[in-house]
């Protein structure tokens, strides 16, 4: 008989109130046309990552979390993985030599800095050799992409163990394909990210939603991710026409949204004034609610100066 679900502890996450979510990639967030970056040059850049350095900017930001992008279309990676590079089998591998989010959650953890990852759903999908391979034979509920994405996660989770405190994964929206009784489904897909640490917090994004809510009971806080709005109230579900107040919890999930500091996923410019960043950071949090906001890194691994100045205003005013 299968266990009763137990969905993990959230209570940090609700106490940081806030933190900040980078895509640091190969390309650019959402491009979709094929990464023509020389593998060497991904290596290098990896390996000038200045993990010291961003560690210290965001102690002195009084950033709690820190969630970063593991990768997303492009195909390249930042931390190796072998079963990945066994079911695609690229040479060389588009997954880095340094494993970046071991190195990033060494420095992180000694200034009580928790580490979360973003990782897509699904095979890269601007990579058409690994997607096909990852994929396989296509059928109705894309097993195949589970099972193997599953196994790749699995290897990550299980080296990163509890140095790693969460995850938002993207894209997983068919829920056809997920909400299954027989895995693979959410709870197989879930399992597999908790493998390493079954205290880590999992959120499945449910694409662009507003009004926010949880897509299944597999996950521990809401993906909230939005972009032009900034919702004070959920929807009472299925009825959106009516407002609910915000408590805390959303379908059973930790109320949680993401959003953008500038006018793209990592990108400028800056789109609030501090007062109206810090203040709806407040607000969110007067309701239980967390907050993630998504500013962009240079290529050597440091906060944009341009994003500096506001991610330490909102974290000397909201404090830790």
């Amino acid at each position: 008989m299968t266990k009763p679900w137990q969905c993990a502890d959230t209570t940090w996450f609700r106490d940081c109130r806030w933190g900040m979510f980078t895509h640091y990639l190969a390309d650019s967030a959402s491009n979709l046309q094929p990464t023509l970056l020389p593998v060497s040059e991904w290596n290098a850049r990896i390996d000038a990552f200045d993990v010291e350095g961003l560690a210290r900017q965001l102690a002195a930001a009084r950033v709690p979390y820190f969630v970063i992008t593991l990768g997303q279309n492009s195909g390249f990676y930042l931390s190796p993985n072998q079963t990945y590079d066994d079911i695609v089998g690229i040479k060389p591998s588009k997954c880095s030599r340094r494993d970046l989010i071991a190195d990033l959650a060494a420095a992180l953890a000694p200034r009580g800095i928790r580490l979360m990852a973003y990782l897509p759903g699904m095979a890269p999908a601007s990579d058409a050799i690994a997607k096909a391979r990852l994929e396989g034979e296509p059928d109705e509920r894309s097993t195949n992409l589970q099972r193997n994405w599953e196994a790749v996660i699995r290897e990550w989770s299980l080296r990163w163990g509890k140095s790693l405190s969460g995850w938002w994964i993207d894209g997983p929206y068919e829920k056809e394909k997920y909400q299954h009784p027989v895995a693979p489904n959410y709870r197989s897909f879930a399992e597999a990210l908790k493998a390493g640490n079954p205290d880590s917090i999992v959120a499945f994004n449910n694409g662009l939603r507003t009004p926010l809510y949880s897509i299944t009971e597999y996950e521990d806080y809401t993906p909230g991710e939005i972009e032009r709005d900034l919702p004070v109230a959920p929807g009472c579900l299925p009825d959106y026409s009516r407002l609910a107040n915000f408590d805390g919890q959303l379908n059973g999930a930790q109320l949680h949204v993401l959003t953008i500091m500038g006018e793209w996923w990592g990108k400028g410019p800056v789109r609030f004034p501090d007062e109206l960043t810090i203040g709806y950071t407040k607000f969110m949090n007067s309701k239980d609610g967390v907050i993630s906001w998504d500013a962009p890194l240079t290529t050597a691994g440091l906060i944009d100066p341009e994003f500096l100045p506001q991610l330490t205003a909102l974290g000397h005013a909201i404090g830790r």
